[in-house]
């Protein structure tokens, strides 16, 4: 069948599957969160041998390895993901605003469900289920479609979550995915007008950047995760430099990675070695600028596109700055409005950097990897927003509704 085909009846049955979701209650929503977690727990096996035949195809770099890998302990972490989604207030019904007009008429704005989303991202098999399980909560019936890297881990993550939803006497078309990692579906997506209410594509910036050149449906989409972590020269030097190393080593490869460090010119010379000799001692290189240089003279030196490109690998572009003003410009200059941190104890210098950066999420004193879904509380994530419509920074339950309006009344005719 041919991808254009497949998406049309995979998106009517999306649409009937979501009209029945739509209005299902919450506890028949848990309940299924949980019946899919337990059948992620129980599909454990499966999974993995699936999960291992991506791995031994892969050819990548480390950190996109790690990105792909699955293990028992990463498959429980999604487990408990659905049951954590299923542990948080329901995003539906809730009433947004509520008044009267003068000629009696009450007005309500009331979250509701978007409809059929589309789902395309790349190598993280968790993404799938962590798609599913916002989803299904919020009420909107998804189609998946992840790429190559992942085809065996995504179908049978997909198998397992279906399986937990047809326990709960849900219908399995609520979550679907494409039959294959052809780019086929992708154009077929892409031109779903009609079919799918929103697209949300998770992945590089070559995926991002197909999706909002080619959709003819609205996308909920991020840039890239040129993130920095300015460190200024009222910091605590042994805060600096726990934070920096967990801002960019952690794990390399997510896109709240930092990129970028950028440090006072006054606290270089003495902060700058230590910061080096950590990140170096996990395995990071560099590319810095000369004043940089000037201080760590081994440095390797920064290319003028360094500054503009999202390593996701143990990689740092290093800058020296002089003040929060020449810090807030080279992020203006070459950040992408991702996530973007502070390091110090002037409150007023963090106040002027939170409002001065332009980012979805900015960060005092805290690491950047913190821009995360289930951080912030969401249980986890469909994605980063870094648009200025709709949603911005970690898109979660909330992120996922629209709303309508009831006007209810007692007779009123409009003269």
């Amino acid at each position: 069948m041919e991808a254009t085909e497949h998406l049309q009846m995979a998106a009517a049955a999306a649409r009937d599957a979501g009209h029945l979701l739509a209005r299902s209650s919450e506890a028949t929503r848990n309940a299924a969160l949980a019946a899919m977690a337990d059948a992620l727990r129980d599909g454990m096996r499966d999974i993995l041998a699936a999960n291992a035949l991506d791995v031994a195809a892969y050819t990548g770099t480390a950190a996109f390895l790690d990105r792909l890998t699955l293990t028992e302990a990463r498959v429980e972490a999604m487990a408990r993901g659905l049951e954590d989604v299923a542990a948080l207030p329901d995003p539906l019904q809730r009433t947004l605003a509520d008044w009267t007009r003068p000629n009696g008429l009450r007005i309500q704005r009331i979250a509701t469900p978007i409809g059929v989303i589309g789902m395309i991202y790349e190598s993280r098999p968790n993404v799938g289920a962590d798609a599913s399980a916002l989803c299904l909560k919020s009420g909107n019936a998804v189609i998946l479609r992840g790429g190559s890297d992942s085809a065996h881990s995504a179908k049978a993550i997909n198998v397992a979550l279906q399986r937990g939803l047809a326990a709960s006497g849900l219908p399995p078309a609520c979550i679907q995915v494409a039959p294959n990692s052809d780019r086929a579906y992708v154009a077929a997506m892409l031109a779903g007008a009609g079919l799918l209410d929103l697209i949300i594509p998770r992945g590089g910036k070559s995926l991002v950047e197909r999706v909002q050149r080619e959709a003819r449906v609205p996308v909920l989409a991020h840039a890239e995760g040129l993130n920095h972590t300015y460190v200024h020269e009222a910091a605590d030097p042994a805060m600096a430099r726990r934070i920096v190393a967990n801002a960019k080593m952690r794990r390399t490869g997510v896109c709240g990675a930092t990129e970028t460090l950028l440090i006072d010119r006054s606290i270089a010379p003495s902060l700058l070695p230590l910061l080096v000799a950590d990140l170096r001692a996990l395995g990071c290189d560099f590319r810095a600028d000369a004043a940089a240089r000037d201080i760590v003279p081994d440095l390797h030196a920064a290319a003028a596109a360094d500054f503009d490109t999202e390593w996701l690998d143990s990689i740092l572009s290093v800058a020296v700055v002089d003040g929060v003003d020449a810090a807030l410009a080279h992020i203006a200059a070459h950040g992408s409005e991702h996530t973007d941190a502070i390091v110090t104890e002037d409150a007023t210098v963090a106040e002027r950097f939170l409002r001065g950066v332009d980012s979805a999420v900015a960060l005092w004193n805290a690491s950047t990897q913190f821009c995360d879904g289930g951080e912030f509380g969401f249980g986890a994530e469909i994605g980063i927003a870094t648009g200025r419509i709709h949603a911005r920074g970690p898109v979660g339950l909330e992120q996922l509704t629209t709303y309508r309006y009831l006007v209810l009344g007692t007779g009123q005719i409009r003269p």
